[in-house]
């Protein structure tokens, strides 16, 4: 069933160009569990074909993302900490969760989000917390736009040099994600590094508080 998800997926990107990308990526960025792994390297390695822009797929990676960030920012808004504590384990933001990521959004504010978007799982998520919060809006969708076009370009480029290193692997989506996962997990690694990074420099750089 997965097999055929993706490959549903694929066709959407193949087929409807940059409007399947905006709308796979809004849903990335929402409550849907839609990887962002499967919508932006085949754009990219489709636009490599010359059936799309590079830099169009970027794009359009980052505004689908934009868009699905800000509705679930205002449906977090909306909803409020009660139903997140009610129905929130069931898209993976339970009242924990929200905890955490207070403290954390209290803390790291724009860096915290900006970090979060170029981070799996947690990307898809952040915005119910900062909803909760009612982070200041501006602040969440600059740091929202700025992580996400980071990550579409890196996405993007990943895509584009797995198409030409692994020509015809697009014909089988189970191999060309297979090629994407096991390829990208230095990026990953790379992202959670500049994280620990930035909180390493908010610590040395804090204010300590006068002593008494």
């Amino acid at each position: 069933m997965l097999h055929d998800l993706i490959g549903f997926w694929f066709e959407l990107v193949r087929d409807w160009g940059y409007a399947g990308v905006v709308i796979l990526m809004a849903m990335e960025s929402s409550i849907f569990p839609v990887p962002s792994e499967v919508v932006v390297p085949p754009a990219a390695y489709w636009a490599a074909e010359g059936k799309m822009n590079f830099w169009g797929v970027v794009a359009a990676g980052t505004i689908g993302s934009c868009i699905g960030a800000f509705l679930t920012y205002l449906a977090a808004r909306w909803l409020g900490r009660a139903a997140v504590a009610r129905w929130g384990h069931w898209i993976g933001c339970g009242e924990a969760k929200v905890a955490r990521a207070e403290v954390m959004l209290a803390r790291y504010a724009a860096g915290g989000v900006f970090f979060s978007r170029l981070l799996p799982v947690v990307r898809h998520v952040i915005g119910i917390p900062c909803g909760i919060l009612r982070i200041d809006l501006r602040i969440y969708m600059a740091a929202t736009l700025v992580g996400s076009f980071l990550w579409c370009w890196v996405l993007a480029w990943f895509g584009r040099r797995i198409g030409q290193a692994n020509p015809g692997a697009i014909n089988d989506p189970g191999r060309f994600m297979a090629v994407v996962k096991g390829e990208a997990l230095w990026i990953v690694a790379a992202c959670a590094g500049l994280c620990l990074l930035y909180v390493g420099m908010l610590y040395l750089t804090r204010r300590k508080e006068p002593l008494p």
